[in-house]
């Protein structure tokens, strides 16, 4: 069986990697998970700067997932060249940087450090940001900006670039073309939903933030359709994230038209899914004499 696949012309030796976020830079993970067998590591998001991040609490458990506003909090890229891609040289896995930004010039300086970095393959523009620069917005919920900021990137980068989707919008296979208008070699989503929730006893918000991105097993149903809708929107890799937690999960999203899959809440309850995933996955294709990886991507039908 052949479970390799093809990002933008990187190879993964197989279809199963970490959502930003949720998995350190790998580090963090490795004394539980074998990095080696991963198709990919996917860091935590980088700034040209330290972010601090938001005030705590940032994070509440929900029914079947959790809430999250942790606000991108990171060393900066100084802190990760130095620290954080000199130790993932000892692995033999693909590494995908998620970069960071308030503006433009910031998710490019990052993306002109990371020029030169042969340990980074390839790049993960997180446009879930706020544009400081029109009063907050997310990068990642008007199409024209979705183009632009994938333009300006693609200008920068020595590696293939993938956007990250926001959820958040009225139609995600509108964003999805924006970015593959812009030039983008692949795109994963989804990102997490916005969300809310209120301690009733004390009466007062459980997040020190108000809302936090809602993750895990509740909103699958949700990036499973979104999947779909972009894979059949566009022409580049899709990679499918949003409440994977074992195996059939990840198959649901192949079938659906991701290239790759991506976990990220699992991790934090059971640090090694996504070597469970990895063995489901073969499991699967041997029992159902499946040769070849992609002959699963988009390959759900009607009844």
């Amino acid at each position: 069986m052949n479970t390799k696949v093809n990002i933008a012309g990187v190879e993964l030796k197989n279809p199963v990697m970490t959502c930003s976020g949720t998995f350190g830079s790998g580090m963090e993970y490795s004394e539980f998970v074998d990095l080696n067998r991963l198709g990919a590591v996917v860091t935590k998001g980088v700034a040209n700067v330290p972010w601090p991040g938001n005030p705590t609490p940032r994070i509440a458990e929900t029914a079947s997932g959790m809430l999250n506003a942790i606000g991108l909090q990171n060393p900066g890229i100084d802190v990760f060249v130095e620290r954080d891609l000199p130790f993932l040289e000892q692995y033999d896995t693909k590494v995908i940087v998620n970069v960071c930004g308030h503006s433009e010039e910031e998710y490019l300086e990052v993306v002109r450090r990371l020029a030169d970095e042969k340990r980074a393959d390839l790049l993960e523009i997180n446009i879930s940001c706020p544009n400081v620069k029109e009063g907050g917005i997310a990068f990642g919920t008007d199409p024209g900006a979705v183009e632009a900021i994938t333009k300006a990137v693609k200008k920068e980068a020595r590696q293939p670039i993938i956007m990250k989707l926001s959820p958040n919008v009225t139609d995600i296979a509108v964003m999805a073309r924006a970015a593959e208008n812009g030039g983008a070699d692949a795109v994963s989503l989804i990102n997490t939903l916005t969300g809310m929730k209120i301690d009733i006893e004390r009466q007062c918000f459980a997040i020190a933030n108000r809302t936090g991105g809602l993750s895990g097993p509740a909103i699958k149903p949700i990036a499973v359709r979104m999947v779909y809708q972009v894979a059949q929107a566009v022409s580049i890799p899709v990679i499918g994230m949003g409440g994977i937690s074992c195996a059939e999960d990840a198959i649901e999203f192949i079938l659906a038209g991701a290239s790759a899959v991506a976990v990220g809440t699992a991790n934090f309850y059971q640090p090694d899914v996504t070597l469970q995933i990895a063995d489901g996955i073969e499991d699967y294709m041997r029992r159902h004499q499946i040769e070849e990886i992609s002959q699963l991507v988009g390959a759900v039908r009607d009844r």
